[in-house]
Parts: structure tokens; sequence; C-alpha cells
């Protein structure tokens, strides 16, 4: 299942793609005569042309995000006059100051993220992509106040209204406009920045580079996309960027670019559908991408705890596929992580996940950016919230590791990561669930609650500590053809309604290749439910088996599912509706090969 961040909910109806593509695309060739005056700023506008991608990420050190400020989306109310720090303050944070970014500073942090939503300050419904000068002028401020305090600074163009969606559009002419408006973004973003030094990075996208170009909220003819056709646009926008900041000139010519993956996903960029573009500079393309696995951790209430072996296991691999690029010569930001408190208390096991990723990022020099909306650092505070996470970052300030050598720093993680995966316990509970070792297919039920605050192993891997504390199950052993019930009992969780489910066999087609899981009965706290159509036997990954029971992000059974008889016109990936409270949630299903 895709894992989405969850973002603040916009009052704003957003305008359809017909009045968005009107006008004549005005804006490409402003806001370079303030870049031509020179930075108000102690940075030094000097380019170090043999400094490497790789090289620049080690000196990034640990970096923040200056998270739900410059990006948070108020488009609705811009006007011409529109001050500049009003949209600061949107999705709930104060107008930054230099004090704030001081404060960061002093407490580890070597870099910052600026995530910038810049049609905030465009009429681009009108086909004008020109970027308000006062707009302009705030990203500067910001800018400098990190350049002046001795951090690296990346600015981007994040979410932005989701108008990305223009470039999964069914029509030509919006997928051309979604360019012209793209190219005209990047020209006067770079002009404007022109004569700053490498210390400042640009950065093409988001997380929009993947399956949200085919978003319908701006664009309402977009969705039109496969996913091969999603890799291809987005590596086009990917070579576009680059083009575009290139032509520039001047200290553009030779500045590092920070290229996103597709999703910023780890899994989905080391793709081979995922290319990197091409440059006419020599090293100087970094690659991002975010790490928010496991996300019912990391993103939602509905787990509450990290550092099972097996969790540190999954971190330590995925880190390690990134070294795909990195061997190529592309220096690696991790553009995001966190484990997210929405403004509660941190969860447990914070501390670990946080210093095992920092391990990795030393043991393979790959740059650390923390995305922070004042839930780690307080920015009314201005200082750390929690003393431990403090500690962590403290000691992991590039100041305080520069005294070793790259060698040195990567041997000591190294070490490190292989003590504490040796250290790790196997459980942090007393769960009693059976383990699926490679000899062993165990179902289960997968379950996520409507509002994601309750969950229980949730994706193709098995892993019955991934829940919600309160949660009981009840797995079952496959031995072989036969009926089977497993259940979850979530009476004290007060889980709501379902936004994902399906019956999960851990195994299932390693060992009982060509089996069918065909469901008899599901009960919702206690009583039998009509189900709305015929569940279907599939499986992601060719290992683990899957019958879906609410799964929205697949429309129609895939080429190879299975289902007994063969007939699969009446089958869903969605067989259940139930937006109730339920207390305990069984299945009952009959295990066989397909006849």
């Amino acid at each position: 299942m895709e894992k989405f961040r969850l973002i603040p909910l916009l009052t704003a109806a957003v305008m359809g793609c017909t009045a968005l593509l009107a006008g004549c695309g005005k804006g490409s060739d402003s806001s370079s005569s303030k870049a031509e005056e020179g930075a108000k700023t102690s940075d030094d506008g000097s380019i170090n042309k043999d400094l490497t991608s790789t090289e620049l990420a080690r000196l990034l050190g640990n970096g923040t995000n200056l998270g739900n400020t410059m990006e948070a989306y108020g488009h609705k109310s811009y006007s011409a006059d529109t001050d500049p720090e009003s949209f600061e303050t949107f999705w709930g944070q104060p107008v930054t100051t230099e004090e704030m970014i001081k404060g960061m500073k002093a407490s580890g942090f070597d870099s910052l993220r600026v995530p910038v939503a810049w049609t905030n300050a465009m009429e681009y419904e009108k086909g004008d992509y020109t970027i308000n000068e006062a707009y302009l002028d705030r990203v500067e401020e910001v800018i400098n106040y990190a350049l002046d305090n001795d951090m690296y600074v990346i600015i981007n163009d994040h979410w932005d209204g989701s108008w990305w969606g223009m470039f999964g559009s069914s029509k030509q002419s919006d997928v051309d406009k979604a360019f012209e408006m793209y190219k005209s973004m990047w020209t006067q973003i770079a002009n404007r920045y022109k004569k700053y030094s490498d210390r400042l990075i640009f950065e093409g996208a988001n997380e929009e580079l993947g399956d949200r170009l085919n978003d319908t909220d701006v664009c309402k003819n977009s969705g039109s996309l496969s996913k091969a056709e999603c890799y291809e646009m987005a590596n086009k926008i990917n070579q576009t960027f680059v083009d575009t900041v290139r032509a520039t000139g001047g200290n553009n010519e030779q500045r590092f670019l920070l290229i996103a993956g597709y999703n910023t996903d780890i899994t989905m960029t080391c793709s081979n559908k995922f290319q990197m573009p091409t440059d006419t500079a020599k090293d100087k393309l970094l690659l991002s991408v975010h790490y928010y696995t496991p996300w019912d951790y990391c993103g939602t209430k509905g787990r509450s705890d990290w550092g099972t072996k097996t969790d540190y296991e999954e971190q330590n691999r995925l880190f390690k596929n990134m070294t795909k690029y990195s061997e190529q010569g592309y220096g690696i930001i991790i553009g995001e992580y966190a484990v997210l408190t929405n403004g509660g208390d941190l969860k447990k096991g914070t501390d670990k996940f946080i210093d095992n990723l920092l391990d990795n990022c030393d043991a393979y020099g790959f740059a650390p950016f923390l995305w922070d909306c004042s839930d780690f650092f307080s920015r009314s505070e201005l200082k750390m919230r929690d003393e431990t996470v403090a500690k962590i970052f403290d000691e992991r300030r590039r100041d305080n590791q520069s005294s070793m050598t790259v060698e040195e720093e990567r041997a000591a993680a190294v070490k490190k990561l292989d003590e504490t995966l040796a250290a790790a316990p196997e459980k942090l509970t007393d769960d009693t669930a059976p383990q699926a070792d490679e000899n062993t297919a165990v179902a289960w039920i997968m379950y996520q609650s409507a509002d994601f605050s309750v969950c229980y192993s949730v994706g193709d891997e098995y892993d019955p500590v991934s829940k919600s504390d309160g949660v009981i199950a009840e797995n079952a052993v496959i031995d072989g053809e036969g009926t089977y019930t497993v259940s979850l009992d979530m009476s004290s969780n007060n889980a709501n309604g379902i936004a994902f489910s399906a019956l999960g066999i851990a195994n299932g087609e390693k060992l009982y290749p060509n089996y069918i899981a065909t469901i008899d009965e599901i009960k919702i706290n206690g009583e039998a439910v009509e189900t709305l159509a015929e569940g279907y036997t599939t499986s992601d990954d060719q290992l683990c088996t899957r019958v879906n029971l609410v799964n929205q992000w697949v429309s129609t059974p895939p080429e190879d599912a299975r289902i007994a008889g063969g007939d699969l016109s009446k089958a869903s990936p969605i067989i259940l509706d139930y937006a109730g409270k339920i207390n305990t949630l069984e299945i009952t299903f009959t295990y066989a090969p397909a006849a």
C-alpha cells in the first residue's frame, strides 16, 4: 500500500484545468534584476568546481527542514500586495526569524532545507507565471538567515497546491502548459539567486514526481498516466529542471542540483525505470529520497514503538540499496525523515530510530534532513524539546565529526550498526503470535483504521510487532489445504472503519504456489457481514499471498489474479464497506490449489 503524507486540509476549492491554462504564460525572464545587484549577505558567491556531490553530502552534515512554513499554501488569499509573511503562518507555524535559525544551528544542525510554494505568489490561473518580487525577497531573507549562520541551504518547489497533476493530463495542451510554467518558475528562481555560492542548492521537486503526477486536485483532466508513463514523465521533468537552471549561466552552470527520486521512495527510486538526468556540469547532481518507514510508526498513531531486529534490518537494508546511486557518484540526500508527533510527545523508540538512521548516513556518506514543524526544535522556545534527541543531534554536528577521516567515520558507523543490530530484541512485547520463517506460512489480517490511528501488520512483510498497543491477533499457521480462521481484537483501541485491509499469507507464494484463498465469511463485532464483491488471490512481491478486503489504491484485479472458477468479472479489490466502530474483525477462508 502506498504511504501518503498527512497534509493540512485546505478549505479553498482548487480551480479546474480550463481556468488554470488560460493566458500566455508570462514571467519567464523576470526577477533577474535583483540578482545582478548582488545579494545582501555574508555569502561570498564562490563556486568550487572541483567539489563533487558525494563530497558535498558529507559537508552538509546534519540537516533540518523549515517545515510547514514557506510551503504553507494560501494561494486563494493572494493578491499583488499580499504580505509574504502571511503565508508562513497558514499551517500553524510562526513567522521565521533569524533567532530561530541560530537556535537550529546551535542545536547541531549544519544545513537547512526550505520547502517553498512558489505558486502562492503567482496569478497562474490567468497564465501569468511571474513570481511576486516581495515573495522572492522573503525567501531570500530566510536563505540569508541560514547562510549567515554558516549553514548550507536547499530551496525547492514543494507540494505547491498540487499543480503537478497538470503533467498527468490527457490533454497535451495541459501538459505543454505545465512545462511552460515549470520552466518559467525555475528560470526566475535561478536568475534571482544566481550570484549565491554553492552553499545554496536548488531542488527541482518534492514527493510529487511520481504517482502524484496523476493528481486531479487542480487539473481535472489528470489521471491518464500509467505507472511506466509516470516514470517517463518524472524523468523528463528532472531533465527539464537541470537544463533550465544550467541555461541561466553564471554560478548556476556549476551549482549543485538536487534531483527528486520517484515518489522520493527508496524502493521506487531504485527501479531501473527511474533515470538520473544528464548534466553539462561534472559531479554536481545529488539525489533525494525521504524516509518514513514503517509509515504506521513514522506517520500515524497506528504503531507506538520501534526497535526490533526486524526494524533495524529493514532500515539498514533500504539505506544500503541507495548505494546503487552513490557508487555512481551521486551524493545522496535524505531530504525528509522523522517520527511525526503532530504536536504530541515523542513515540517510544524515536531516539533509536533517529540514531540508527544517522549511523546509516555516516556509513554511506548520505546527508540527512529531519522533517520538523516545531515537533523537535521548538521555534517559540528556541531549543530542542526532548533532551535525549537533543543530545543525539548535538553529538552529530559536523564540527564534532570533522576530526575523523571519511574512512574512520564510516568504519565507526558500520561497527556501531552491526553492534546495534546484534543487540536488538526479536520482539518489543510479549506477543505470542506465530513467527513466519522461510519454511512456515502464516495467515493474518492486515488492518489500518479509517483515521490511521489503529493498525496491525500492514504490508506484505508479516510483522506481528508492527501494531497498535492493545491489538490482539489470532493468526494461523498454514500447514496445507484446509479452512482457517484469523482475527483481530481491537476492543480497547476504538478502531473506526477501514482505510486498508487484506488477508495476508506470509510465504504463501513460495510454499503453496498457485493456491487460492477463498473468503468464506467475514465477521465484524461478531456478526457476519455481506461482501460487495468477490475477493481474488494475488501477490505484489511474489512471496506474500494476499486477498484485498479494502484497497483503495488498486482499481481492478491485476492480470495474474487468481479466483476459484477463473471468472474475475465480479472480483474487486474492495469487497467491504464498513464505516462504524470495529471491536473485532474475523475472517474464515478456504485455502486450496487452483482447480
